[in-house]
C-alpha cells in the first residue's frame, strides 16, 4: 500500500470546485446571515471606532461584542459542507478593539460533535492581531471521523475585548508541490568555512561583540575535539593558540566573524571548539556558540563550564532560506569573566560517508547468525534442496504517537498497522486530559486507544502519569495546599494504574524532570523517587522511565548527558527503580556524533534507552528525509537503544510543522519513502542450498521469516521466529 489514496477526494472531484468557500456569506454582504454569536452578540458594521475602523475587503464586517469569556466569539455551524479526510485550509481577516487591549491572540476553532457524544475542541488557526490594522490569519485542517455537528468559531481575545472579522474562507487546500532535492555536488565536506581559525594570523578576520578585547594565547589542546574528529576522519591537529576575551561587561560580548558568503542552503553544518573561562566565577557559566541569521539568535552548541579546564563545545545548525546577514559570535560567561576559545570549526556534514559505517555497525549489533537445520529429508533430496528464507517482520520495536481521532481515518489506520509495532498516545493519558478538572474523569480516550493498540498486537507505552514543567499543569492542581497536593498525586497514581495494570509496557513517570521542577518544589525532594517505587508497587511488570528533550544534540545544559546521568543516579540512590532512559529526540539538523556521543555516555548506566518522541523538521522533504535516516540509523547501529517512537507521522496530526511522513490526504512524500526503504533494508533474505548435513546457514536481524524449500520431489514451506539476541549461532530446527 505504497500510495494511499482517499475516497474523499474522487468525492470531491465530482461534488465541488477546487476553490469553493464552504463558509456561507464569509463577506456579510447578506447581513449576519448563517452566523451567530458564541455566548455573545454579534453586530454588523460598515464602520466604527468614530470612522476609524473600515473593511478591508468589501463593504461590511462583523463584531463579537459583550465577550465575558475568552471562547466567546463569532460562529458558524459547517456540518453538512466538511467533509472526512480532506484537508481545508483557512483564512480570514482579523483584529480586536476596545478595553484597552491593544494586542491578543485570535483563534479559530472547530467544535466537533461525534455520533457518541464525545465533543472535540481543534484549533484551526492562529494569529497575533492589534487594534490598530487587519491581520490575516492561515491555517489548515482535516476531520479523521464522521462528525454528526461541525461549528468553527473564532475566539482568544480577553473577556471585554470586541473580535471584528472581516472574511472568512475555508476551501479544500490544495496540494503541497513536491520539494526539489538540494544540490550538494559542491559541498566542500568537512571544510572549515572559519577564517584564521588556527590565529596564525593573529586575530584577523575576528573582531570582538561588544567593547571587549581579543587577544591571542598558546596552551590549547590540540587534539580535534571528540565528536568532531568522528566526522573528520583523519585530520591534522589543532595550533594551540586560543582567542583569549578579557574586559568583558555583557555575557554577549567575545570574538566575532561574518561568515554569509560561505554558507550554502540546507546544508547541516557542524559546530566544533574547545572553550574555557579565567579564574572569578561565582558558580558554573554556560558558554554557547551562536549565530546571528538577519539578527535572529540561531543555537550552535551549548556547554556548562565551571573549572579551568577545557571543555568540547559542539552543535549544529542549517539555513533555510537565503540570508542577508550571518554572524558567528562565542558568549555566555557572566560580565567580568574571561573567555577563552581555540580551534572553532563550523563545516559541512558529509552524511553519506557516515551511513556507510553505520550500516555496517548495524549489520554486526542487530543481526546474528542463523542456522537452519532441517530434518526429514533423505540425502539424495538434502544434496539439491533449494532454500529461500524472506523476512517477514523486524520484531525491534518501531512505534509512533497516535491520538483518538486518528483510529476513524482508515488511510492512517493502514499506515499505522503496517508500518509500527508500538504506540503512545499523544495527550490521551496526560493526567491535564484525564481529569481536566477535579473528580471529573476522562478515561475514555485512553481505553478507545488501548483497545485498539490490543486489538492489532501492538505494544503501547504510558506517557506520561505526571509531568513536573509547570505551564502543563491543571489550574485546580496548582490552588491545592501541599497536603491536598500529596493526595491527589497519591490518587492519580493509584487510579491510573490500578486500572491499567499490566497493560503499558512502559511508563514515563515524571515527564520533563531537567527542565521542570513543580511536584519537587512543593512536596520536596523524595517526591521523585516515590513516585517511581509506587508506581512499581502498584505494576511491576511495566519499566519505569525518566524522559527528557534536548539530551542528545548538545543545544541544552539544562539537559547534558552529564546532567540527566547524575539525575538518574540520584533517583536510583534514593531507591527508584529506574528501568530505561527516554530521550524525546525533538531534534533539528542533527550530526550523527553528535548524538552518538550523548548515547555512548548514556550508555555507561546499562540502562535500556528509548527514543520516546522522534521528530525532525525540514521544509525540505528531502532534508527531511535525511535528518529522519541520520536518527533512525544512529539508533539501530548504537547496542543501548532498544526501541524507537515516532512523535507522529501524518500532516496536522503533529507537534512541529515540516516534520510529517504522510500528507493530510494520504500521499507519502519523500521522508516516508525514506523511511519505509530503510524499514525494507531492516529485513533479512537469504537463499542458497542446503548442505550435505541438512544445514543452511545466514544473517539475520531479529523477526519473522518465511522459508521455502524445494528438492526434485516437493515444495515445502515454513514459517519461524528468531527472538532472542545473542553471540552465538541461534539453531533453528525445521521438520520438513
Amino acid at each position: 500500500m505504497e500510495n494511499l489514496h482517499s475516497e474523499a477526494e474522487e468525492i470531491m472531484k465530482g461534488t465541488s470546485t477546487e476553490d469553493d468557500n464552504i463558509i456561507i456569506n464569509p463577506a456579510f454582504e447578506d447581513g449576519l446571515n448563517n452566523w451567530s454569536g458564541r455566548g455573545c452578540k454579534i453586530v454588523l458594521h460598515d464602520s466604527m471606532g468614530d470612522g476609524k475602523i473600515f473593511p478591508k475587503s468589501g463593504k461590511f464586517f462583523a463584531s463579537a461584542t459583550e465577550r465575558t469569556q475568552s471562547w466567546n466569539g463569532i460562529q458558524q455551524e459547517i456540518t453538512t459542507r466538511v467533509q472526512r479526510k480532506l484537508a481545508y485550509e483557512v483564512t480570514a481577516l482579523v483584529r480586536i478593539f476596545g478595553n484597552n487591549v491593544t494586542t491578543s491572540d485570535v483563534r479559530a476553532t472547530l467544535y466537533v460533535q461525534t455520533p457518541d457524544f464525545r465533543e472535540q475542541y481543534i484549533g484551526i488557526a492562529n494569529v497575533q492581531v492589534t487594534d490598530k490594522d487587519w491581520a490575516e490569519m492561515q491555517g489548515k485542517f482535516l476531520l479523521n471521523g464522521s462528525p454528526s455537528k461541525v461549528v468553527v468559531y473564532l475566539e482568544g481575545p480577553p473577556s471585554g475585548t470586541d473580535i471584528l472579522l472581516n472574511t472568512l474562507v475555508i476551501k479544500h487546500a490544495p496540494k503541497t508541490p513536491p520539494s526539489t532535492p538540494p544540490d550538494f555536488e559542491d559541498g566542500a565536506f568537512g571544510i572549515n568555512i572559519i577564517e584564521n581559525s588556527d590565529l596564525a594570523k593573529g586575530t584577523n578576520g575576528w573582531f570582538p561583540l561588544g567593547n571587549c578585547t581579543l587577544s591571542v594565547g598558546t596552551g590549547s589542546p590540540r587534539i580535534i575535539p571528540p565528536m568532531a574528529r568522528d566526522s573528520l576522519g583523519p585530520h591534522e591537529s589543532l595550533s594551540g593558540h586560543y582567542i583569549l576575551v578579557t574586559n568583558r561587561t555583557q555575557t554577549w560580548m567575545g570574538p566575532a566573524q561574518m561568515i554569509t558568503e560561505k554558507l550554502k542552503l540546507f546544508l547541516t553544518y557542524q559546530v566544533s571548539a574547545w572553550v574555557r573561562i579565567g579564574s572569578g566565577s561565582s558558580g558554573p557559566q554556560n558558554v554557547n556558540i551562536a549565530l546571528s541569521v538577519d539578527n535572529q539568535w540561531v543555537n550552535g552548541g551549548q556547554v556548562e563550564v565551571a573549572d579551568g579546564k577545557w571543555h568540547e563545545i559542539g552543535g549544529s545548525f542549517r539555513i533555510e532560506k537565503v540570508p542577508s546577514k550571518v554572524m558567528v559570535y562565542i558568549q555566555g560567561p557572566a560580565s567580568g569573566i574571561d573567555l577563552m576559545i581555540a580551534g572553532l570549526q563550523i563545516f559541512p556534514v558529509d552524511r553519506q560517508a557516515r551511513f556507510r559505517y553505520l550500516r555496517r555497525q548495524t549489520d554486526k549489533i542487530r543481526k546474528r547468525d542463523i542456522i537452519l537445520k532441517f530434518s526429514g529429508l533423505d540425502s539424495n533430496e538434502c544434496l539439491r534442496a533449494m532454500v529461500k528464507v524472506t523476512q517477514i517482520q523486524n520484531d525491534f520495536p518501531i512505534g509512533s504517537c497516535i491520538n483518538r481521532s486518528n483510529i476513524e481515518n482508515e488511510d492512517f489506520v493502514d499506515f499505522f498497522l503496517n508500518h509500527f509495532n508500538w504506540a503512545v498516545f499523544g495527550n490521551e493519558l496526560k493526567w491535564y486530559w484525564t481529569e481536566s478538572q477535579k473528580g471529573n474523569f476522562n478515561y475514555k480516550d485512553a481505553d478507545d486507544m488501548l483497545d485498539f493498540c490490543q486489538k492489532n498486537n501492538i505494544n503501547t507505552r504510558g506517557h506520561c502519569i505526571f509531568w513536573e514543567v509547570d505551564g502543563t499543569v491543571q489550574q485546580w492542581i496548582k490552588s491545592l495546599n501541599k497536603s491536598d497536593l500529596m493526595t491527589v498525586v497519591q490518587n492519580r497514581l493509584t487510579g491510573l494504574l490500578t486500572r491499567y495494570k499490566g497493560k503499558f509496557k512502559h511508563y514515563d513517570v515524571n515527564n520533563e524532570m531537567l527542565h521542570g521542577s513543580f511536584y519537587q518544589d512543593r512536596l520536596g525532594k523524595d517526591i521523585r523517587a516515590n513516585m517511581f517505587k509506587t508506581s512499581h508497587q502498584l505494576d511491576s511488570s511495566a519499566t519505569l522511565f525518566v524522559n527528557d528533550y534536548h539530551v542528545e544534540d548538545g543545544c541544552d545544559t539544562r539537559s547534558s548527558p552529564e546532567k540527566y546521568i547524575q539525575q538518574i543516579i540520584d533517583l536510583q540512590g534514593q531507591g527508584a527503580p529506574v528501568g530505561g532512559i527516554g530521550i524525546q529526540g525533538h531534534i533539528d539538523s542533527p550530526v550523527g556524533p553528535i548524538v552518538c556521543s550523548a548515547l555512548d555516555k548514556l550508555g555507561t548506566l546499562g540502562l535500556p534507552i528509548w527514543f520516546t518522541e522522534l521528530d525532525v523538521s525540514s521544509t525540505n522533504e528531502y532534508v527531511r528525509a535525511d535528518d529522519l535516516e541520520v536518527m533512525l540509523r544512529e539508533a539501530m547501529a548504537h547496542p543501548s537503544i532498544e526501541g524507537i517512537m515516532l512523535w507522529g507521522f501524518w500532516e496536522l496530526f503533529m507537534s512541529r510543522d515540516n516534520s510529517h511522513l504522510v500528507n493530510a490526504e494520504g500521499g507519502i512524500n519523500e521522508a516516508g519513502k525514506r523511511f519505509l526503504a530503510l524499514k525494507k533494508e531492516w529485513l533479512s533474505h537469504s537463499h542458497g542450498l542446503v548442505d550435505e548435513q541438512g544445514y543452511f546457514t545466514f544473517r539475520g536481524f531479529n523477526g519473522k521469516y518465511k522459508v521455502e524449500v524445494v528438492t526434485l520431489a516437493k515444495e515445502i514451506s515454513k514459517t519461524f521466529v528468531v527472538v532472542d539476541n545473542g553471540d552465538s549461532p541461534l539453531v533453528v530446527s525445521i521438520d520438513l
